[in-house]
């Protein structure tokens, strides 16, 4: 059985204190951090292969939500009939008895382009690694923009969702050390969420379980996530067909840009009973 966090004695320092050696030694619980590695298997003209494609550091637990929403996100995989296995193998780790190494096995059907995979993470354009690079990546596997009548969401229930979000983070009530990430509706019902030490991490397992539950291309939910907004994340976004992604932070400008250019809306700064728009405003009622 996983953990997502673990035991240990610290010593609490007070404000208030005369010196440092005037402390209480307590109990406190720190979010797990191990590495996944995630092995691909798949057929070739020679046969059946495998190969490791990614490691991640994670937070244990929802591996197969985590490694199949990965694949799903990277464009690798484009249905839950994609998968034919998922299973984990290696020794268990002992301290929180994870195992630390996932195989998804594809369907025979299923053409796997690793070098396209490579050229994700590394680039090799002219222009080197950069936010044009990165952007020419998704229009070559044929992301499009967003149907602008698609997901529409009330300013009420924008506002209240980083409430609920919190609500349903176990983990961070224990850690304070763990980002979020959940999948809701135009009502503000909640239908997924999971929590990690990785903001990608969090959103891939989402979109994981999304996949899973054959939810995708999900046009109707809005993606909420606990940090800020990155291009990696509103890669995701948009893979998924997701038309909204909402962060209690900042995006940065190249997640403005993407969004811009797909029609993904893109809130920040969700907070307070405040929000910045920063693209395709108009799904926002």
């Amino acid at each position: 059985m996983t953990t997502s966090s673990l035991a240990i004695t610290v010593s609490k320092i007070s404000g208030d204190s005369a010196n440092l050696l005037d402390r209480d030694f307590v109990e406190d619980r720190v979010a797990v951090e191990e590495p996944l590695e995630i092995r691909l298997g798949y057929g070739t003209p020679e046969g059946h292969t495998a190969s490791s494609i990614s490691v991640t550091m994670r937070t244990p637990g929802d591996d197969a939500e985590l490694a199949v929403g990965f694949l799903f996100s990277e464009s690798i995989i484009q249905s839950a009939g994609d998968v034919l296995n998922v299973e984990h193998s290696g020794p268990a780790a002992p301290d929180t008895g994870s195992h630390n190494i996932i195989r998804i096995d594809l369907a025979a059907h299923v053409d796997v382009d690793l070098d396209r995979l490579r050229r994700n993470f590394y680039t090799t354009s002219s222009c080197g690694v950069c936010g044009k690079s990165s952007l020419d990546a998704l229009r070559i596997i044929g992301a499009k923009p967003l149907n602008p009548e698609r997901g529409k969401f009330r300013k009420d229930v924008l506002i209240a969702m980083p409430g609920a979000l919190r609500d349903r983070q176990r983990a961070f009530e224990q850690t304070g050390g763990l980002h979020a990430a959940a999948a809701f509706n135009s009502q503000g019902e909640i239908l997924v969420v999971h929590e990690d030490v990785g903001r990608h991490n969090a959103v891939d397992k989402v979109i994981g379980s999304l996949l899973t539950r054959n939810l995708l291309p999900a046009s109707d939910l809005g993606l909420l996530v606990s940090g800020r907004a990155s291009f990696e994340l509103m890669q995701k976004t948009l893979i998924a067909g997701i038309p909204l992604l909402a962060a209690v932070s900042a995006p940065s400008s190249l997640a403005v840009q993407l969004a811009n250019e797909f029609n993904v809306s893109l809130v920040g700064f969700l907070r307070d009973a405040t929000f910045n728009i920063y693209s395709a405003g108009e799904r926002i009622t």
